[in-house]
């Protein structure tokens, strides 16, 4: 698994040389662009709109814009030398606190820790340490000359940093167009709704959920690339009816959830014997 990053976390006075690995990747199926004529790769070039030329990399520099059309350049050894500050410095915890408190839109990346040369006591002592308590670490670190916000806590077997949003980078709900304030629900229709999500309610499986349209456009590549006379099928699934009634469709929900889910029938009961009744039985005889 590929190093991203090498340092140390710290909680008290005990520091744990890691690395840092991606706990995630990637799936989604990248599409070029090509000229539809020759079927060559597009070029993107970059171009100065001033001096109508071409632009080359080293010419390019960087700036920060603090209003329209006015900038603040900023050099490379600057940029490097701030880097390079917040780098040296150790990932430390700074508080623990309960994972249910952190609301998941806070959450952004996850990534492996693995324990360096030496590591290994002192990362093992905060993972049971994590473990037995229910806490998470909060701590700050740099990640791709970003400082981020993480939480650090125990997946499995193994320490997890979650890189998490600053507060400032969460918009306010209250931003968020058409949301109602508050609405007079009928009991009924939320005894049918509460229904309804017990219904539907099981054990989060992972392994059951699928990206079919990652899948379907993989045949699709497969099928065109080996020459075979491609159809796109109708999505056979059945469409939900068009009821105007909350309350129609919350029983016809329910009704339909009923019917999809397996019966489990219950085992019958045993008949035991019991030694006394074997004894009656047989002086009965």
């Amino acid at each position: 698994m590929h190093t991203m990053w090498k340092g140390t976390i710290s909680f008290g006075l005990v520091n744990i040389p890691v690395k840092m690995h991606a706990a995630t990747e990637n799936k989604d199926i990248k599409l070029r662009q090509l000229h539809k004529k020759c079927k060559m790769p597009i070029k993107y070039e970059k171009t100065c709109p001033n001096c109508d030329k071409d632009v080359k990399s080293e010419d390019i520099v960087k700036a920060y814009e603090y209003a329209k059309n006015k900038f603040v350049i900023l050099d490379d050894e600057e940029l490097e030398a701030l880097k390079k500050e917040q780098e040296d410095k150790a990932v430390e915890i700074v508080d623990f606190v309960q994972l249910e408190e952190i609301d998941p839109v806070y959450f952004e990346k996850s990534y492996y820790l693995s324990p360096s040369e030496g590591g290994s006591k002192a990362y093992a002592l905060l993972r049971e340490a994590l473990t037995d308590t229910g806490k998470i670490g909060i701590a700050k670190m740099m990640i791709r000359s970003k400082e981020q916000l993480a939480v650090i806590r125990v997946y499995k077997t193994a320490i997890v940093v979650e890189t998490i949003h600053y507060p400032d980078e969460v918009r306010e709900v209250g931003d968020v167009p058409n949301v109602p304030s508050q609405e007079s629900v009928g009991k009924k229709e939320l005894d049918t709704a509460k229904l309804l999500i017990e219904q539907l309610t099981t054990e989060f499986e992972p392994k059951k959920y699928k990206d079919n349209y990652r899948t379907a456009l993989m045949e699709l590549i497969e099928a065109k690339k080996n020459n075979e006379e491609v159809e796109i099928g109708k999505d056979t699934k059945e469409k939900p009816d068009n009821v105007v009634n909350l309350m129609d469709a919350l029983q016809e929900s329910l009704d339909r959830a009923k019917s999809d889910k397996p019966k489990t029938t219950k085992p019958k009961k045993k008949t035991t014997t019991t030694k006394r009744d074997a004894k009656t039985k047989k002086a009965t005889s």
